[in-house]
């Protein structure tokens, strides 16, 4: 099983804030801890890729972006990364 990078976990929690999440939600979708989690969103919400708003995280127009481009990255590596994972 591969292990995810600083930048898949980023891609994970911009994607899961698309529509407003929770931390909770956040982290059991994310498969992450709590404290973790606090690491990550701090990056997040400073390079404006996520921003709260009372209890909830929501992806920005530039994260929104990010994960577009973190797609089209990844799309002609998808099938080697399911098959090292077997």
């Amino acid at each position: 099983m591969m292990r995810r990078n600083n930048l898949d976990i980023y891609a994970d929690i911009v994607k899961v804030t698309n529509g407003g999440a929770k931390k909770t939600q956040i982290v059991y979708k994310c498969n992450l801890n709590f404290k973790i989690i606090k690491k990550y969103l701090a990056i997040l919400i400073e390079k404006e890729f996520v921003e709260h708003k009372g209890k909830l995280y929501f992806s920005t127009t530039k994260g929104k972006s990010f994960l577009t481009q973190y797609r089209e990255f990844i799309a002609p590596f998808k099938e080697e990364m399911e098959v090292a994972s077997l």
